[in-house]
């Protein structure tokens, strides 16, 4: 408990110097409890005792009987098995959460702003989007709607695949099947159909194969007639795209395109600053560049990496190199973060590497790769359609708007018409979202229907359900929620203790989520509080409690409850629905 530790730590350090202990041998003992409920923050004394010439257990019992008359009103104190064990005081407990009700950040404070570009969700043109692109999508809004709550200016760059060879047999596909015929029926549809026929024309039409080739040619020409035909693509494809992006409720428009093509005159500058460096070099035609040290083969030849094909082509690391230094100089970012899956690492550590040897970045200037794992199926395999192909993201989010009007339709026959549609869309895709965002993003998870969409346990309908009692509370109550700004807060039970020391633990643990670019722990944290809510409802009146004091006391701790749960759904991309 961060705030605990900042209130008590000087009044311990003044205690324990007459015991002999400076605040140095100290100070960084102080940290959070692992044993639970037990006590909130830990100093373990084993190294102290080496000072005192005591057993840890003394050592500890000493510490613990000097620093208790200080800490009154602040922390109750033990020892056990040489560990000084602070608990919060109810008291202190209660200040902290009347502090939080006028409070809109509910205890976050803003960082220095620093100017960030988040690359993600990065779909490829004339093709569909699939379960794969979930992960890099949700995962990159929450963490631009966390960077954005904690002050920064966030640029979102949606990096989609809109250049290279495959446009020259995409644009000869659609010649033969006719422009209009393909913008018409190119909604939410099949583009992968259309990806499909065009690579077998190609394979097998030899003359459709050289037609396609011309046109590559004549694209990376900017021939006029070229360029219109593959913004057709573009555009048809770039409508699509806000469709995907408005089911999922995500922040992504028009104006965060930033494809490959946005940067194909800067492909040669790649090239010319990379050969002015003395970094290029030739290798059996094409020209790379070897970084050496842990890029290395099972052979210790060094890995290259590729800036230009022998044909004259540019590679992908080229095409995210210029990016870089259009971040860098157009933008004037300060940090760059890339939401890609973890089979990218390499790639992106050598990018990265390659940028600030070349002075692309410097010290100023920092580059992460937020890695992510794949979705697997109840066998652990990748997750794949009936028909053994990858689950398309539009198909996903139907069936769980489909099956979370099912599940409503069981808890609540009553609600029925357009607030049953808007509020099965809100827990289908956040069901959706949250059994991603719940799960440390670096490892893989299994996409499970029941689980998801299930009204108990780690699970955004839990969650979203707890929001919606709490919404009824104040439906039957006197008391509106505006009125409670400035009430007071006592905490006489167990369950309200339990509660508040969610509520004002709500802010630690999200800086620690954004911190490392952990959306799961901003998720645990929710959870644990609907949990505690869930305890102290059933054990705590509310709207029949002793007197109107207590009643007051827990309709301010239910408010505080529904902003926790409501804002951090709100930074993970979901909402919070007030019946269901």
């Amino acid at each position: 408990m961060r705030d605990l530790i900042e209130a008590c730590a000087p009044l311990i350090y003044d205690s324990v110097t007459e015991l002999g202990i400076s605040e140095e041998d100290i100070s960084n003992l102080i940290g959070p409890s692992t044993v639970g409920p037990m006590a909130d923050v830990a100093i373990p004394c084993h190294s102290l005792s080496r000072i005192l010439k005591k057993s840890p257990v003394d050592v500890s019992e000493q510490i613990s009987i000097a620093i208790a008359p200080q800490l009154q009103g602040l922390a109750l104190t033990s020892s056990m098995n040489g560990f000084v064990n602070l608990k919060a005081h109810p008291e202190w407990l209660a200040n902290k959460t009347m502090g939080l009700l006028a409070d809109k950040m509910i205890g976050v404070k803003k960082d220095e702003s620093r100017k960030i570009v988040v690359d993600y969700s990065a779909p490829n043109v004339a093709k569909e989007m699939h379960v794969g692109h979930l992960r890099s999508t949700v995962i990159g809004d929450a963490i631009v709607r966390m960077l954005l709550f904690k002050g920064h200016e966030v640029i979102r760059e949606n990096h989609i695949g809109d250049w290279g060879t495959p446009f020259g047999m995409l644009i000869e596909h659609l010649i033969d099947l006719g422009e209009d015929s393909f913008s018409s029926r190119k909604g939410i549809s099949d583009f992968d159909q259309f990806y499909k026929e065009a690579r077998v024309k190609f394979d097998q039409n030899d003359m459709f194969a050289e037609r396609a080739r011309s046109r590559v040619v004549l694209l990376q020409g900017e021939d006029s007639d070229t360029l219109r035909l593959w913004k057709v693509l573009v555009d048809v494809s770039t409508g699509y795209f806000n469709e995907v992006y408005e089911m999922l409720e995500v922040l992504l428009d028009d104006g965060d395109i930033m494809g490959e093509s946005a940067y194909r005159h800067l492909l040669p500058t790649v090239v010319e600053r990379l050969r002015e460096s003395g970094m290029l070099e030739e290798s059996e035609g094409a020209s790379v560049v070897y970084l050496g040290g842990k890029w290395v083969n099972r052979e210790g030849y060094p890995f290259p990496v590729i800036i230009r094909k022998g044909d004259g082509g540019f590679n992908y690391s080229t095409s995210d190199l210029a990016c870089i230094i259009d971040r860098v100089e157009r933008i004037s970012c300060d940090e760059l973060i890339y939401v890609v899956g973890t089979p990218q690492k390499q790639h992106f550590e050598m990018v990265f590497e390659v940028a600030s040897r070349a002075g692309f970045m410097d010290e100023r200037h920092t580059a992460k790769h937020i890695n992510f794992g794949s979705v697997l199926d109840s066998k652990g395999q990748m997750l794949k359609s009936r028909a053994g192909q990858s689950v398309k993201l539009v198909d996903l989010l139907k069936e769980s708007i489909k099956r979370a009007d099912n599940a409503i339709s069981e808890k609540n026959p009553g609600l029925t018409g357009k607030d049953k549609d808007r509020i099965s869309k809100m827990i289908g895709i956040g069901a959706v979202k949250y059994a991603d965002l719940s799960t440390d993003r670096t490892k893989d998870y299994v996409f499970d229907w029941d689980k998801m969409l299930s009204f108990e346990g780690n699970t955004a309908p839990y969650l979203q359900y707890s929001h919606a009692r709490i919404s009824r509370i104040f439906s039957l109550s006197p008391v509106s929620r505006k009125s409670l700004v400035n009430s007071s807060i006592e905490i006489f039970t167990e369950e309200e203790e339990t509660l508040a020391r969610c509520i004002v633990n709500f802010a630690e643990s999200f800086d620690k989520s954004i911190s490392s670019m952990h959306p799961h722990k901003l998720c645990t944290h929710i959870h644990a509080t609907s949990s505690a809510f869930a305890t102290f409802y059933e054990a705590c009146p509310i709207l029949k409690a002793e007197n109107e004091e207590i009643m007051t006391s827990r309709l301010a701790l239910c408010d505080l409850t529904a902003r926790v749960i409501s804002t951090g759904l709100e930074l993970l991309g979901i909402q919070s629905p007030e019946m269901m």
